[in-house]
């Protein structure tokens, strides 16, 4: 079955998302903004083998209004995200728990590669874990802008943007978590 795919706008810029079918078996692929709109019909194209662009079925469009959501901050609950299937049966076997444990790290909170490493039971595996985060194909519904390196660093970040754009994204996120108070005008 062809893939689809749908560009939508966000507080960030257009991303994409793409599907098989009517998207019961869930999203094969997101995409976090390209350089313009342009660009990111021409990434699409390629990452899901020639997908075409299409109205989206009902399950894509409640996954597209919950990314809007998360991207302009109007939500600090990750069930919003969780609740998106998606259709991992591509993705490595190591790749798809690294990803299902980066899926479920809070709004407003981050871990860092060696965090998940270890809750995969090899503490040594952090640079396996970046590997995974950088295949991610399903950003920013599972949000590895959310996985720091060692110390809490924002790193290795291959949206259009680079570390920036994860950081603006963290900030969004902070404030939709209410975990900013004192990100404000000065008082004096």
């Amino acid at each position: 079955m062809q893939p689809q795919f749908a560009v939508f706008a966000t507080a960030l810029g257009h991303c994409g998302i793409a599907w098989r079918g009517d998207a019961s078996e869930g999203l094969i692929g997101s995409q976090l903004p390209a350089a313009d709109v342009d660009a990111l019909r021409v990434l699409m194209r390629r990452r899901f083998d020639g997908a075409i662009e299409t109205a989206p079925p009902g399950p894509v469009s409640e996954a597209i209004a919950r990314v809007q959501r998360l991207l302009a901050g109007e939500t600090a609950d990750h069930g919003e995200l969780l609740a998106v299937k998606l259709d991992d049966r591509e993705v490595p076997e190591f790749d798809r728990r690294v990803l299902w444990l980066t899926r479920h790290i809070p709004v407003g909170q981050t871990r860092t590669y060696g965090e998940l490493a270890t809750a995969l039971g090899d503490a040594g595996a952090a640079r396996a874990v970046g590997r995974a985060e950088g295949h991610n194909r399903f950003a920013p519904i599972v949000p590895c802008h959310r996985v720091m390196g060692m110390g809490g660093a924002p790193t290795g970040f291959s949206a259009p943007g680079g570390v920036e754009t994860k950081r603006q994204m963290l900030l969004i996120e902070a404030r939709a978590a209410g975990q900013l108070a004192g990100d404000q005008q000065p008082l004096f």
